[in-house]
């Protein structure tokens, strides 16, 4: 896995000026046999027990600085044919911002503090395995959003590292510490 965090970063399928103004950009880049619907799907189902006990320590430190957290995110296993690809669409706390089939899906969540999103690309060509971008863009809103955001970096990058290697697992897999089907 390779990751950049410069701003300057180019990424296949980014839709124009999606890092403009950005404080923060990093890229976790994968190789996968997957289609994108497949990729997003398993990256979206990824929180095994370390990252739901994150959220919980996440949630002190939000309330400690005055934001919110609307409880612990309830892990879902999503199919492939579930990934919303919709402007305005929802996946778990984000909504769909833009996506193209095979191409580019972007997602983002904003809060007080700051605006997150997430965009997974795909390089075009017919070869496998494919080339798969995650990208994380931050923007800080207030003052609470450099200041969260450089707390939670470490874990992020552990996080979305963990959720990219999961989601290029062997086709038609789903990574082995997501949630069973019995949780929707």
């Amino acid at each position: 896995m390779r990751v950049k965090t410069e701003k300057s970063v180019k990424v296949p399928g980014v839709p124009p000026g999606f890092l403009e103004g950005a404080h923060h950009v990093d890229v976790k880049t994968v190789e996968s046999e997957a289609s994108l619907r497949e990729f997003v799907a398993r990256l979206m189902s990824y929180q095994p027990a370390w990252v739901t006990a994150l959220f919980r320590v996440r949630g002190v430190f939000v309330r400690l600085l005055g934001l919110r957290q609307v409880g612990v995110p309830r892990a879902r296993r999503l199919r492939a044919e579930e990934v919303p690809m919709s402007p305005g669409e929802t996946a778990a706390f984000f909504t769909v911002r833009h996506a193209e089939e095979e191409r580019a899906w972007v997602v983002g969540a904003e809060d007080s503090h700051l605006d997150a999103v997430l965009a997974v690309t795909v390089e075009p060509g017919p070869a496998l395995p494919r080339r798969f971008h995650v990208v994380t863009v931050v923007r800080y809103r207030n003052w609470a959003g450099p200041v969260y955001f450089n707390v939670i970096r470490p874990f992020h990058h552990l996080v979305v590292g963990a959720m990219a290697r999961a989601a290029a697992g062997p086709r038609g897999s789903t990574p082995p510490s997501s949630a069973p089907a019995a949780q929707k």
